[in-house]
C-alpha cells in the first residue's frame, strides 16, 4: 500500500462525505450543461486537494460543514479552470481521456467552465466564514493570472527561472496554499497557525509542479521521453536550467529550436535528452527535497494533532514519490 493509498483509507469516510457533497453542488435541471459536467467529471482525480484540506482541519481540531464546503469550492475552481486552460491550450485529453473541449466544442466547454465556476462561488458562500470567501476571490484571481502569465512567456519565449516561479506560485502554489489555510480555518485554528499552513500550503503546491515538470521527459511505462509541455511551448525548470548551465554554444542549439517553434518529434527528444544530461532534472529533484523539507519544518513547529501530523507528512512523500 502506497503513501496516498494510507492516506484515503485514514480519510475515507471524509472522502466519501465530500463526493456527496460535490455531486450535491453541481445538481441542476438542464440537460445540456449536465452532459457537460458528467464528462468534465467522469474520472476523480488524486483528490489532493480535498486531502490537504481534510489533513490540516484534522490537525486544528476537526472537520466542520464549512470544511466540505471549502473542500468542494477549491475542487470546482479548479476544474473549471482545467477546463478553460484546455481550451487554451488546445488540449484533447483530460486525464487520458478526451477533454471536453474536444468532445464538446470550445464555446460549450468555455460556458460550462463559467458555469462551474459560479457554482464554486456559490459553494464558498456556504461556507458562512469571510475569510474563507475572501481567499477563494484571491485565488480565482491568482489562477486568471498565472495563466495569463505562463501564455505570455510561451508567445514572448521568456526562459527565466523567476518568471517560471512566479507562474507555478499563481497557478499550482495558490490552490494548495488556499487548501492549507481553509482547513485550518475551518477547524477554528488561531491565526498564527492558519499563516504557518498557508506558507506549507504554498510550498507543497511549488513542489507538485515541478514534480509535474519531471514528469514530461519520460513516460511511465517504458521510460521514454513524452514532452508534451515543450510541444505547446512551456518551457519548465529542468530545461531552463540546463540552458543556463550548458556551455553555450549547445544551449544556443536548443535556444534556435525554441525560437522558430519547430518542435518536430525529433527536436523535442533533443531538448528532452539536452536538459537531462545538463542536469536539469537533477535540479529540479534538488529543487524538491528542498521545498519539502521547508515544510516538514513548518509542520514540525506548529501545535498540532501529531496522529495527524504523521499522515500530513504521508502526503508530503506521496508529492515527491508518486508516478501519476
Amino acid at each position: 500500500m502506497d503513501e496516498s493509498q494510507v492516506i484515503k483509507e485514514s480519510l475515507r469516510d471524509e472522502l466519501s462525505q465530500f463526493d456527496i457533497y460535490l455531486k450535491k453542488s453541481l445538481e441542476n435541471n438542464n440537460p445540456r450543461i449536465s452532459e457537460i459536467l458528467r464528462h468534465a467529471f467522469r474520472v476523480d482525480g488524486k483528490r489532493i486537494r480535498p486531502m490537504l484540506v481534510f489533513l490540516v482541519a484534522k490537525c486544528c481540531g476537526k472537520i466542520t460543514p464549512a470544511t466540505y464546503h471549502g473542500a468542494v469550492t477549491v475542487e470546482l475552481l479548479h476544474m473549471a479552470t482545467l477546463m478553460h486552460d484546455d481550451v487554451v491550450d488546445e488540449a484533447s485529453t483530460r486525464r487520458g481521456q478526451p477533454s471536453s473541449n474536444a468532445v464538446f466544442d470550445n464555446k460549450r466547454s468555455v460556458l460550462a467552465g463559467d458555469y462551474v465556476l459560479s457554482s464554486a462561488l456559490c459553494e464558498s458562500v456556504k461556507t458562512d466564514n469571510l475569510e474563507i470567501i475572501g481567499i477563494i476571490s484571491e485565488l480565482g484571481q491568482n489562477l486568471a493570472e498565472g495563466e495569463l502569465n505562463q501564455y505570455s512567456l510561451v508567445n514572448e519565449i521568456i526562459i527565466d527561472e523567476e518568471e517560471y516561479f512566479k507562474v507555478i506560485d499563481k497557478k499550482t502554489a495558490s490552490l494548495l496554499y488556499a487548501c492549507a489555510k481553509i482547513g485550518a480555518i475551518s477547524a477554528g485554528a488561531d491565526h498564527k497557525t492558519v499563516e504557518e499552513f498557508g506558507k506549507a500550503g504554498r510550498i507543497l503546491g511549488i513542489a507538485f509542479q515541478i514534480r509535474d515538470d519531471i514528469f514530461d521527459y519520460y513516460k511511465a511505462d517504458v521510460g521514454k521521453p513524452t514532452g508534451n509541455d515543450i510541444r505547446e511551448g512551456k518551457i519548465t525548470l529542468p530545461l531552463i536550467y540546463a540552458l543556463n548551465h550548458a556551455p553555450r554554444e549547445r544551449s544556443d542549439e536548443m535556444m534556435k529550436i525554441i525560437r522558430s517553434y519547430d518542435y518536430s518529434p525529433e527536436n523535442i527528444e533533443m531538448l528532452l535528452d539536452f536538459a537531462k544530461n545538463n542536469g536539469g532534472i537533477d535540479y529540479a529533484w534538488r529543487s524538491i527535497d528542498s521545498l519539502l523539507t521547508e515544510a516538514n519544518q513548518i509542520i514540525e513547529r506548529v501545535s498540532i494533532d501529531n496522529d495527524f501530523k504523521v499522515i500530513l507528512n504521508l502526503l508530503i512523500l506521496y508529492l515527491k514519490n508518486r508516478t501519476v
